[in-house]
């Protein structure tokens, strides 16, 4: 791990921003009729040193998902502050501050909702997803995951999918990839946050079946785009999911229709979390996930055929939080 006498001698980046907000939100869910349940930020100065840090529970009002990840229940949460509450002492900590994330387009379109719902904006300009400056650095982790990059850089992680501890995970990991990216003369990839205004109070049961299409993604306008190339998957296809069963890496999946999360992030997440992202339905599709099974799309058409599975994104996105490991090959 590099420390403060590795950067010494280098000068340091006057492009660089002068104080991150490193940010970790856990919420009920991955849609944008989500709420957020628990915030934790770090800040931090421009070379990533900690100045302190903040944790805070939010009322959601309404049930708080999949307990069964991050531990708070209807029952802990009741007491807690409604986001309304605490925007304000939120705002003190990324005021000014670049905020950063794993996976940050998900944080900021969570945290951002939050505040539209409040009549308010978060005070920050711009988002730098860990994600991506790992990739940047050419990094040699085997996937996408908190936990990868913690253990690249030696990082301990306590409380996994507890906002605090994620947070100072992050923290602690961030440090170092700054620290190497100023080093070899890397450009932070930095993106603009623009504030999102749509949002809904009306949770989504999640439930396997039919739930009636969103008619546009989360940015607001088709879900339709041209597919992207991406990675062979590494792990074997194990087959078919089976209903009520948990998804397992190298399941075959496709997506048809509309979803409240942008179509690419969902793809991406579903990529990190072990799974094959298919472009068409076949014999070999361990499931189709779709928002209208009732739709005569080519996709649904095709696993009503072959008897492929099919369920909702909201249930799809619960059960992307827990994916088993692919089997040990023999």
């Amino acid at each position: 791990m590099l420390d403060d006498r590795t950067t010494a001698a280098t000068a340091w980046p006057a492009a660089y921003p002068q104080g991150y907000a490193v940010v970790d939100v856990e919420t009920t869910g991955l849609a944008r009729d989500d709420r957020i349940i628990s915030a934790a930020v770090y800040r931090l100065d421009a070379r990533g040193n900690v100045e302190d840090h903040w944790y805070t529970l939010v009322n959601p009002e309404r049930d708080p998902g999949p307990v069964w990840i991050h531990g708070l229940t209807s029952d802990v949460l009741e007491g807690a502050p409604l986001f309304g509450d605490i925007a304000e002492e939120f705002s003190e900590r990324l005021d000014g501050r670049v905020l950063v994330a794993h996976n940050a387009i998900f944080d900021w379109s969570m945290i951002s909702r939050e505040y539209a719902r409040a009549s308010a904006t978060a005070p920050t300009r711009q988002r730098l997803c860990t994600i991506a400056l790992s990739k940047e650095l050419r990094l040699p982790l085997p996937n996408h995951k908190l936990e990868s990059l913690a253990a690249h850089f030696g990082v301990v992680q306590q409380r996994a999918h507890h906002a605090l501890d994620d947070a100072r995970v992050l923290a602690e990991a961030f440090r170092p990839s700054l620290h190497t990216a100023a080093r070899d003369g890397v450009r932070l990839p930095l993106l603009e946050c623009r504030p999102l205004t749509e949002w809904s109070d009306s949770p989504a049961a999640p439930r396997i079946g039919y739930q009636a299409s969103y008619g546009q993604s989360a940015y607001g306008h088709s879900s339709w785009r041209p597919s992207r190339k991406r990675p062979a998957c590494p792990y074997p296809n194990p087959g078919r999911y089976e209903v009520g069963g948990a998804l397992v890496q190298g399941m075959r999946v496709a997506f048809s229709g509309d979803t409240s999360v942008d179509r690419e992030l969902l793809e991406d997440r579903a990529i990190e979390a072990g799974l094959h992202v298919a472009t068409s339905v076949s014999r070999l599709t361990s499931l189709l996930v779709t928002n209208d099974p009732g739709a005569s799309t080519s996709k649904t058409v095709k696993a009503k055929a072959y008897g492929t599975p099919v369920i909702d994104e909201v249930a799809f996105t619960q059960l992307l939080r827990d994916v088993a490991p692919a089997p040990a090959s023999e």
